[in-house]
């Protein structure tokens, strides 16, 4: 091997060295640092709000107790199935309890010997197993036929009529709680996925941040509406110290923000104005922000007509500066769309403006050149021509 071609090789050698080290310094630091440096956010990437309410008086916590039906349906299922069993096998077990009372006094047991003429309040009943099983078939209107009420008792027709009525209140209850919880538009939600980054690049001519956002099942979410919430921290003139404070972030998509017709992965975009918090952001100064970007999508499901919304957000880590989302949709050859979800968070990297500022005011300077304007420094100076040829 010749010396330039030793020389070629060896720089090769020294350039991948140097990208191995430094892939493997950068995947140590996110390892074993990069818990440290997360950031507290509001509102997790699934939608989850990381808030708890501390020093919340007796009185307040009775409140959830009147508004019974949204607690319940608030539950999570092991409690909520918890509540369930323990509501049928409770009131199984106290009528039974009751039945067993109403023969006791009536002196319907065996161990009273009661005459061959002695007609019970409630036939076939010999103990306490017996008169549960009769609350269970009562409750649940099984009426297997073997013990039944008869007229000889009107404290027994008086529980009869009152477990039926209860039994329809217990039933109904639980298992609206059951069918409202399953059929509840937030698991809807979950068919709703936003990508894992958000970017800022060109769009138009202007500088955007842009998110993108796909509907997973077929069926469409009418009258869509998607928005945002700029989440930090701000000082007041007065020296208040606001945490959370909300700004609105406006986002559209080229037919506008409300009502998408949302067949396929939609790319929403926020144009960087001068009226936009992220004007005065940079490249360079964006990781060293602190903020959180909250993104609600609302809609009805068009099966059930509920309403529903799905949330995200973004943290300065997640905003990636100079990026733009790479082409998810393409046409087959039998004429049919095709979604590619393999890259739906896969971005490229695209030449963009460091900042809002210096876009707009290249702009202003173009157009400054084309409407000729003077310039109000330069001052003309006459001077006197003489005419030094002679004829």
């Amino acid at each position: 091997m010749d010396a330039p071609s030793q020389n070629a090789f060896k720089k090769l050698i020294r350039v991948l060295t140097e990208r191995m080290f430094k892939h493997l310094r950068k995947q140590f630091v996110t390892r074993f640092f990069g818990r440290s440096r997360q950031r507290a956010r509001l509102v997790s990437k699934d939608g989850r709000c990381n808030i708890e309410f501390g020093n919340v008086e007796a009185q307040s916590r009775f409140i959830f107790f009147v508004d019974i039906w949204t607690t319940v349906l608030d539950l999570k299922w092991r409690y909520k199935m918890t509540i369930f069993i323990t509501a049928f096998l409770g009131s199984w077990f106290l009528f039974g309890l009751l039945w067993y009372v109403v023969a006791y006094i009536h002196r319907d047991l065996p161990e009273f010997h009661p005459a061959a003429n002695h007609t019970p309040c409630v036939e076939n009943i010999n103990g306490l197993t017996s008169a549960f099983l009769f609350s269970l078939e009562t409750q649940v209107t099984i009426g297997y036929g073997f013990r039944c009420v008869t007229e000889q008792c009107a404290t027994a027709i008086f529980l009869l009529i009152f477990q039926s009525i209860l039994g329809v209140i217990i039933n109904s209850f639980m298992c609206g709680a059951i069918l409202a919880k399953i059929s509840r538009p937030k698991k809807r939600a979950k068919t709703i996925t936003f990508s894992k980054n958000a970017v800022i690049s060109k769009r138009g001519g202007k500088l955007c941040l842009l998110i993108r956002v796909a509907n997973l099942r077929k069926s469409l979410l009418i009258g869509s509406h998607i928005y945002g919430k700029l989440l930090k921290t701000t000082v007041t003139p007065e020296g208040e110290t606001i945490i959370l404070d909300q700004t609105n972030i406006n986002f559209v998509v080229d037919a506008g923000n409300e009502n998408l017709f949302f067949i396929s992965p939609l790319t929403i975009y926020h144009i960087i104005d001068h009226n936009s918090p992220f004007f005065n952001m940079a490249a360079e100064t964006l990781l060293q922000q602190d903020f959180e970007l909250v993104v609600f999508l609302d809609g009805t499901v068009e099966s059930t007509s509920a309403t529903c919304q799905v949330r995200t957000s973004y943290v300065p880590e997640e905003v990636l500066w100079g990026y733009r989302f790479a082409p998810i949709v393409s046409k087959t050859k039998e004429g049919k769309y095709r979604v590619d979800f393999h890259n739906f968070s896969k971005t490229v990297e695209v030449e963009t403006p460091h900042c809002a500022m210096c876009l707009y005011n290249e702009k202003d300077a173009r157009a400054r050149v084309k409407r000729g304007y003077d310039n109000p420094n330069f001052i003309l100076s006459e001077v006197n021509e003489t005419d030094d040829t002679k004829m």
